[in-house]
């Protein structure tokens, strides 16, 4: 049988079963499996019992369960409160004042979450009713949440960094390393953006406020210590080569155990649930990933990646041209499945023309995230979108509309990083170097 064709109708059958609502990784099992017995003369059960186990028995995966509690305890913490509070009194002296308080809360708790969930609802529940009774125009306020939300994703300590490490066997340590400039590159553009918006639409800011004495604001930003102490903690015990990426998930859970207790937010039900919700989450990336890795070993079986990738070697596209491509095929996937499902279903494909394209698979790590970045707060299925309908109650492609210039601003940090790659790579080659 034609190997296109089987591609086309496994393909088919993918979206098909995505359609009908089940779970992405039931619907990888359930494709690999029929491609197994219909395709392949391996034996499907022991190939499958092997696969799932070696996806599962991954040193590297044991940091994300981890991280995802951190997170979670976090997310049930006073910390959003003290970062509005600490953050606010610095802000009120640049264009667009409390806005600007959107986009470095998202940037601070992205640093202690990984999730960009968890970022945009955490940092959304406390700022979006302070800068709606405010008089703050509805429509920034929402963008910039919508838009530095996504931060979860990139700036380190991130889920889908560990998980696209795993996949690829590259540097956990360097990959953390490799999302800090370009996050904070991020956020310098957002918080530009909405400094010449405010000059620029004076009449849809509201009245300035008194402005903070020195004093006060000093004061109030011994609010930030804690969660600065935790991220110092955690990022620096990495980066300092004082601990691996499991061994700092470790400390990360215990500091944000102790933020909580000394916050007066620990109890019996909050710790419960906090650890309820991370195996969850765990559970489901880990079911995900075993889908995804029997599925490509039963690509592999048919030789679909291989043809596939001869194919677009055919078609002798330079690297810029294939960038180009994969930007506009993961945008267009990331409106259906979340970022996750993403990476773990198309590294076994793409990683082969990216490495024949002689790109550095550190490098592309980073413009991947940026580019399912970009597909958070895309419809249907963007989840930053989802986020905000349930916290604002207007309809998906509204909040879509509100948040596209700061989708803009996400295309034009890929361009920076393919014409400047050490946005990048200069932190992971000069600090790691040995």
């Amino acid at each position: 049988m034609d190997l296109s064709l089987v591609a086309f109708c496994l393909g088919l059958g993918m979206l098909a079963a995505l359609a009908t609502g089940i779970w992405v990784a039931v619907a990888l099992f359930g494709v690999a499996l029929t491609a197994m017995m219909l395709l392949v003369s391996a034996p499907t059960g022991p190939v499958l019992a092997t696969t799932v186990w070696g996806a599962s028995n991954s040193w590297d995966l044991t940091a994300l369960p981890m991280f995802i509690w951190m997170g979670e305890i976090l997310f049930r913490s006073r910390l959003s409160e003290d970062m509005f509070a600490g953050l606010s009194p610095w802000m009120r002296n640049l264009p667009g004042r409390l806005l600007h308080v959107n986009i470095l809360g998202c940037g601070i708790f992205a640093a202690v979450s990984g999730s960009s969930a968890a970022t945009t609802a955490t940092i959304g529940k406390m700022s979006l009713p302070e800068l709606r009774s405010r008089g703050y125009d509805e429509v920034m306020a929402i963008g910039t949440l919508a838009g530095s939300g996504t931060l979860g994703l990139l700036i380190p300590p991130s889920i889908i960094l560990i998980v696209y490490g795993s996949a690829t066997e590259q540097s956990i340590s360097r990959l953390f390393m490799a999302g800090v400039l370009p996050g904070a590159m991020l956020c310098v553009l957002f918080m530009g953006y909405v400094a010449i918006w405010a000059l620029l639409n004076r009449h849809r800011m509201p009245p300035p406020e008194a402005k903070v004495p020195f004093g006060e604001r000093i004061r109030a930003s011994r609010r930030l210590v804690p969660v600065i102490a935790l991220i110092t903690g955690v990022i620096g015990s990495i980066y300092a080569g004082l601990a691996a990426p499991t061994e700092a998930a470790a400390l990360g859970v215990l500091l944000a155990l102790i933020l909580s207790f000394f916050s007066g937010t620990l109890s019996r039900k909050t710790f419960g649930d906090a650890l309820l919700g991370a195996t969850r989450t765990s559970c489901m990336i880990a079911f995900i990933l075993a889908g995804a890795a029997f599925l490509t070993v039963a690509m592999g079986f048919t030789g679909i990646p291989r043809e596939l990738a001869g194919w677009i070697g055919s078609l002798n596209l330079s690297p810029m041209q294939l960038l180009v491509a994969l930007t506009v095929f993961f945008v267009v996937l990331g409106c259906f499945l979340d970022g996750i499902s993403v990476v773990v279903l198309t590294t076994s494909v793409i990683l082969p023309m990216v490495e024949q394209a002689g790109m550095d698979l550190i490098w592309f790590g980073i413009y991947l995230v940026l580019v399912v970045e970009m597909s958070q707060i895309t419809p249907p299925v963007g989840f930053n979108l989802f986020v905000l309908q349930g916290m604002t109650g207007h309809n998906i492609f509204k909040v879509a509309r509100m948040a596209l210039p700061f989708f803009l601003l996400m295309v034009l940090a890929v361009v920076l990083i393919v014409a400047f790659p050490g946005i990048a790579l200069w932190l992971p080659e000069n600090m790691l170097s040995n």
